[in-house]
């Protein structure tokens, strides 16, 4: 959780400490730190003292030593090291912790008498500074069941499971396909059967970011270990699709045209699936530096988990692909008939901003910063990910100029209501014919990571929260609360664009035929968010309309990452009034 507060500071009397703290959140806290000097100096050491155990700090303004989980000694740089009787000397901290902590701190400078490795001088008291309380965006009611969307959502890329399935699957209408592939596993992009590494990639990276930033919603929904044994699925298969000895790189497996010509079954697939290679003379740099962000990004999460072992192979993998990315940074051009990729730089920062978080390396946040752009993006997507750069170099290097908020605050300025992004007349912010869901969801999600840097959190987290709540029923399509996601609620699709679950129990035939046939699929592809309406509200359940009822990986990413941001405000009492404009009232 990121809520801006004032840390509880301990003040020497014997030497001032001015605090101004910025923030604390989920893994850590910022604070800036201005202390009095006392004394004349040619080079400083200040000690830090915490109140609670410390993974690590980082001060650029001075070379950082642990002497315990709760010491820190910094000593000035050769180039600011004389510092003058009466004037301040302040460190910007960044400190990185377990969990959402707000820990006290005392401040030293140990040259000028004010104490010696925390020790006060003779008569020297400590005065506290009083703490504040968290800003809160609380005092709404949850009108709907977040707890139970985002359990169905995981189900869905269960559902989209490749290979040989594990014995615990829980989709029982699913069996082993594509054995023969060239890398075994990962998941199905859509209601088809092609494994494009892009959307992949992305949808991937979302859910471990949100994951990261929201894991409380996932244990307060009870599905934290069903998340982690969803998501290892697609990690295992981006380990399995490098190989860091021939600098190889599967990144599409499946032919577009044929796959789409066959109507049926994963289970039942007999045409030709090529397997498509980046490698030292064709660049992947989109792909490849999406994967390393999702590698670091897992690296972290398990090793959070307790499992050091495949961190370390996570992270190992990770830094191996970023090389390979920055080496052949042109995007991957092989799927530009489904997936044209427009750059590879937001990918790139997104690969660094997660390698820095997992290593601490500074040269990954300065590559971070020379691929952070200015530009407004277009959405949260597949190809478009600038505002996740701009959020995650703005955690990581927020400074409190308005050069790095500034494009955040106008990508929501555009869009939220009165700004550029079309509304349909019950609320959802459309911003496309092709998959207007899956967008609104991205920036919902955005959104709520976006507020848990402190910026305009109770607007964003009420906005994102109204978009969610339009998809799950706040609207007036079938009378009005109908679910876009498969399987919650009363009301959902049950004839979505997808081929598997259009199929009846093996070994009844499937074909053609089930694509136009009318009335329910077969099976129920729980947890689905379907493409969604028209910019007037309007949406027809039609298997063969594959712009409303598409289904795809990419589509639920935001949305189930924007579900636990969600339980994330519930369990830290921070869920805030909400308005719907066509509210669900059930008969």
């Amino acid at each position: 959780m990121f809520v801006l507060l004032s840390l509880s500071l301990l003040v020497v009397d014997v030497a001032s400490v001015t605090i101004t703290v910025q923030n604390h959140w989920a893994g850590g806290f910022q604070v800036e730190v201005a202390i009095p000097v006392t004394c004349d100096l040619q080079g400083w050491t200040v000690s830090l003292d915490f109140d609670q155990d410390i993974k690590s700090i980082e001060i650029w303004a001075g070379d950082v030593r642990q002497e315990s989980p709760r010491r820190y000694l910094v000593s000035s740089h050769d180039y600011n090291g004389e510092v003058h009787t009466g004037t301040s000397l302040t460190l910007s901290v960044i400190g990185h912790t377990v969990g959402d902590i707000s820990p006290s701190l005392t401040a030293f400078i140990t040259d000028c008498g004010d104490g010696h490795g925390g020790t006060l001088p003779p008569g020297a008291t400590r005065t506290p500074i009083p703490r504040t309380s968290p800003a809160s965006t609380g005092g709404g009611t949850p009108t709907k069941d977040y707890a139970d969307a985002l359990g169905k959502s995981i189900l869905f890329y269960d559902a989209q499971r490749s290979g040989k399935l594990p014995a615990n699957n829980p989709i029982t209408w699913r069996g082993d396909s594509a054995l023969n592939d060239c890398v075994v596993g990962g998941w199905y992009d859509a209601g088809d059967h092609i494994k494009f590494g892009l959307p992949f990639g992305a949808a991937t990276h979302v859910l471990l970011w949100g994951l990261h930033l929201f894991k409380d919603g996932y244990e307060r929904a009870h599905q934290l270990d069903m998340m982690y044994d969803m998501i290892k699925w697609a990690l295992d298969y981006m380990l399995k699709a490098w190989n860091p000895v021939t600098k190889e790189l599967v990144c599409q497996i499946g032919e577009g045209l044929a796959d789409h010509h066959f109507w049926g079954r994963a289970e039942d697939m007999t045409m030709d699936r090529p397997c498509y290679k980046a490698g030292a003379g064709q660049g992947a740099g989109d792909i490849a530096a999406e994967w390393a962000a999702c590698m670091a990004a897992g690296s972290i999460l398990f090793k959070e988990k307790g499992d050091t072992s495949y961190a370390a192979q996570l992270l190992t993998a990770a830094e191996s692909l970023y090389a390979f990315a920055k080496a052949h940074p042109t995007p991957w051009s092989g799927s530009s008939a489904f997936y044209a990729p427009s750059t590879s730089d937001d990918e790139i920062c997104e690969g660094a901003i997660w390698l820095y978080r997992a290593t601490r390396n500074q040269k990954y946040l300065n590559d971070a910063r020379e691929k952070w752009t200015p530009s407004y993006g277009f959405a949260l997507s597949w190809d478009d990910k600038k505002i996740a750069c701009q959020i995650m170099v703005y955690n990581e290097t927020y400074s409190g100029s308005s050069q790095l908020k500034d494009p955040i605050e106008g990508f929501f300025k555009g869009w939220l209501p009165g700004g550029t992004v079309k509304y349909t007349p019950c609320g959802l912010a459309w911003r496309d014919m092709w998959g207007a869901n899956r967008y609104a969801g991205g920036a919902a999600f955005a959104a709520l990571a976006a507020a848990e840097t402190g910026l305009n959190t109770a607007t964003y987290r009420a906005w994102a929260i109204e978009q969610i709540n339009y998809m799950l029923g706040d609207n007036k399509v079938d009378g009005g609360c109908f679910s876009f996601e498969i399987g919650y609620g009363s009301k959902y699709p049950k004839s979505p664009h997808h081929r598997s679950a259009s199929c009846p129990d093996i070994p009844q035939p499937c074909s053609e035929a089930n694509l136009h046939a009318s009335g329910p699929s077969p099976h129920l592809l729980l947890g689905a968010l379907v493409g969604g309406p028209d910019v007037n509200d309007s949406y027809v359940d039609n298997r063969e309309d594959y712009v409303k009822n598409e289904v795809a990986i990419d589509y639920n990413a935001g949305f189930q990452s924007a579900l636990a941001g969600i339980l994330h405000l519930l369990a830290t009492n921070n869920f805030p009034p909400t308005k719907n404009a066509c509210p669900c009232v059930e008969s």
